[in-house]
């Protein structure tokens, strides 16, 4: 049930972070830009900057988040309730750019940054139930045999994706390309929530640990 985490996640990654969701978003911002600048707030951001200007705003958020996260898990013990919470807000705001269209970046680039931060904050919880489910001679095993079954499973998503893609650039599918990238995302969200329904079931919670003093 751990292991499945992963391979729920990491459709995410592989398809949404690595992949289709920075072309996207700067796509959005070069249509909605004035003078090829967008104006997020009020403030001039080149269109071709906006994209890495979320992706800096998302790793000053994560950085803030995921220790506090991380003191949660430990000081109540309900990781499956912290895990739920994250994985599914993740989940449905991937889903979220089935609406993410016509310029509309102000909401794409919104929905990047809540899933990225809950991303990686599920991530600490994940990693929460290491110590409890391996001994320390097993742990790197565990945890490699974690990441090697996610990124078959974010590989495999990503590969449909791709073959997605290619058929509808080549006309052969009534959608066209923007569309086809839409539905590659929504299916990481998708696949983000299906398959963390095993984790939840097939995992525990623990008992709060005590915070050391001194």
């Amino acid at each position: 049930a751990w292991y499945v985490y992963d391979w729920a996640n990491s459709a995410f990654q592989t398809t949404v972070l690595t992949v289709f969701l920075g072309p996207y978003l700067t796509a959005l911002a070069d249509t909605a830009a004035v003078d090829g600048f967008v104006r997020p707030l009020g403030v001039p951001i080149r269109a071709g900057a906006f994209f890495p200007y979320l992706v800096s705003l998302s790793a000053l958020l994560q950085v803030l988040a995921m220790p506090l996260v991380g003191a949660l898990v430990d000081r109540t013990g309900r990781r499956r309730l912290l895990l739920g919470v994250l994985a599914y807000t993740g989940a449905l705001g991937t889903m979220l750019f089935a609406v993410v269209g016509d310029g509309r970046y102000l909401l794409g680039g919104l929905l990047f940054l809540v899933t990225t931060v809950v991303f990686t904050c599920s991530i600490v919880v994940y990693n929460a139930w290491l110590p409890d489910i391996a001994g320390t001679e097993e742990r790197d095993r565990v945890s490699s045999r974690g990441w090697a079954l996610g990124y078959l499973g974010g590989g495999l998503l990503l590969a449909a994706n791709l073959v997605l893609l290619q058929l509808a650039g080549a006309g052969r599918l009534a959608v066209d390309v923007a569309t086809a990238v839409r539905i590659s995302i929504v299916s990481a969200g998708g696949w983000w929530a299906i398959f963390t329904l095993v984790p939840l079931l097939g995992l525990r919670d623990a008992p709060p640990r005590a915070l050391a003093v001194g």
